[in-house]
């Protein structure tokens, strides 16, 4: 299961965002691996502001870095500077620029003046979300690793980016704290696209054990 509309919506993005983004950078001479660690740069500069106490700039620099990561892949495509290296550092860098953002709001809240009982929350609500956050990424590529492709689950990484972005503009504009139930609900839809997404790759795996023959029923 999946958030309806989710595949027309990457393929609007495709076409109208990542392909004219790719050929303007292409014509700027700008190398994919460049995108990934600008990128990347760009997120832990928001988890830095966010750490600082300016949650809205956070939200708006986090997602800046977010949107990056839309051309790395696009441009490698259409320069035909695609590679495994390139697909790993993606990755890697991908999952390092949303951690930053989990211990930018750890120091947010530890910097600020909470009574203890909200710290505790606010610091497991951090902790819970970017353990299962980084679990529903970790799967997808352990899954690849043994030949199941699958983007499956309600809370994906592009999801948890708006999300998260969205959450700390609003941080920095409510006259109350909102992030620390953003968080709260990104914990638990990830902990539960963790299994959603477990067991799609588990079906997955069985239909090409039946297809070879390995197992019988």
């Amino acid at each position: 299961m999946a958030m309806p509309g989710r595949e027309q919506f990457r393929a609007a993005v495709l076409r109208y965002v990542e392909l004219p983004g790719a050929k303007a950078l292409r014509a700027a001479g700008i190398t994919p691996n460049s995108i990934t660690l600008l990128g990347f740069a760009v997120c832990a500069a928001g988890a830095a502001l966010t750490a600082l106490g300016w949650p809205l700039w956070g939200g708006v620099v986090f997602l800046a870095g977010g949107i990056m990561d839309l051309f790395d892949g696009a441009l490698a495509r259409l320069t035909g500077r695609a590679s495994p290296f390139g697909a790993l550092l993606d990755s890697v860098f991908d999952r390092l620029g949303e951690a930053a953002l989990f211990v930018g709001l750890g120091l947010y809240y530890l910097l600020g003046e909470l009574a203890p009982a909200q710290l505790l929350l606010s610091m497991l609500a951090v902790l819970l979300g970017l353990v299962f956050s980084q679990g529903v990424s970790y799967l997808r590529a352990r899954g690849e690793g043994l030949g199941a492709f699958t983007r499956s689950g309600i809370m994906t990484r592009p999801e948890r980016v708006v999300i998260l972005g969205v959450g700390l503009i609003a941080e920095g504009l409510a006259p109350f704290p909102v992030m620390v139930w953003v968080i709260w609900a990104i914990a638990a839809v990830s902990c539960f696209t963790l299994f959603q997404r477990m067991f799609t790759i588990r079906g997955i795996l069985e239909q090409q054990d039946d297809g070879d023959g390995t197992t019988g029923g």
